[in-house]
């Protein structure tokens, strides 16, 4: 489990990006191509044509790129390039890093044997560089760019849905609907990880990073920046039916407690509907009213729970 621990300066600044790095995204599809898993990324319906077509000849479509790659866990941190504008700008600001930066970064993928190219690229050889620069480029270019623009849409639509629960919520309404099974117990927020750690975000803040490759959480840490927690984007397969598309987003005791709501109702009634504890059904309440999808008028003891315009667009699948 990893907990992120927020101080209020943090949680005043939580920052969330319009879109994915095309860097990080190009790499990450590699590791996606390389060694498909479950979670979101699997479950992309766009996506099986698109492996038919990429996959085979990766070694040779990805270069230098597929070494930089391991099948999960650790990336250089090179290969996240937040200031860049395009996939060409990213690739020369990768060719560009530091040569101490390089060697560091490449060291923790233990390549054995290691290939020239990759030395070459510890080493911060201009041979070496160039072909980071070119094999990005060409990979982006040939597999990436014919899919960007459904990686965008995606980001726009969940980007769309977190500045709505944003808006009506806050930030703890935000951090409390990142991500089935992500928890947001305040001061923390826990995200299911491999390991378990403990971040200080130490009024840093965080940048919350979408993706549309990661299987699961990543963290990449700057003790001079923003701590940066990159979240898989929501999917489902296309012809999944619209309650599973739901279930993916919110959880799927939340997105049945929210289906159940088409007609108001109290928080026992809910509870039955929904077949929770009417504990559990106050729970999912709680966190779907600061997301602004219902609203809950209470008159004395009894309560009376109700869609807003915005849990009726989300049921409808607007």
């Amino acid at each position: 489990m990893l907990r992120i621990r927020f101080s209020p300066a943090d949680l005043a600044s939580v920052t969330v990006a319009a879109t994915p790095d095309v860097l990080l995204e190009t790499a990450l599809s590699v590791r996606h191509l390389a060694n498909p898993v479950s979670g979101p990324v699997a479950r992309r319906g766009e996506l099986a044509a698109w492996r038919r077509t990429v996959r085979p000849g990766l070694a040779e479509r990805a270069g230098v790129l597929a070494r930089l790659v391991p099948p999960a866990g650790y990336l250089p941190d090179f290969l996240y390039q937040p200031t860049a504008r395009d996939a060409a700008t990213a690739a020369e600001l990768a060719a560009r890093t530091p040569t101490a930066q390089l060697a560091a970064e490449l060291e923790p993928l233990h390549v054995e044997p290691r290939a020239a190219v990759t030395r070459e690229l510890a080493e911060g050889s201009n041979r070496a560089r160039r072909g980071l620069f070119e094999d990005l480029t060409r990979y982006h270019r040939s597999a990436i760019a014919p899919l960007w623009p459904a990686v965008l849409g995606a980001a726009a639509a969940d980007r769309a849905l977190r500045s709505e629960t944003l808006l009506r919520g806050g930030v703890a309404a935000l951090l409390a609907t990142l991500a089935p099974g992500w928890r947001w117990d305040p001061p923390e927020l826990l995200v299911p990880f491999t390991t378990s750690h403990t971040v200080e975000l130490c009024g840093r803040g965080l940048h919350l990073l979408p993706s549309y490759f990661a299987a699961t959480a990543m963290l990449i840490y700057d003790p001079a920046a923003p701590t940066v927690l990159i979240r898989p984007l929501p999917a489902a397969d296309v012809t999944t039916p619209p309650g599973d598309v739901l279930g993916a987003l919110l959880g799927r005791t939340r997105a049945k407690v929210l289906a159940s709501l088409a007609t108001p109702a109290g928080t026992t009634t809910l509870a039955e509907r929904a077949g929770v504890s009417v504990a559990t059904a106050s729970e999912h309440a709680t966190v779907l009213r600061a997301a602004g999808l219902i609203t809950t008028l209470r008159d004395g003891s009894r309560v009376l729970h109700t869609l807003t315009p915005l849990g009726h667009q989300l049921l409808a699948g607007s």
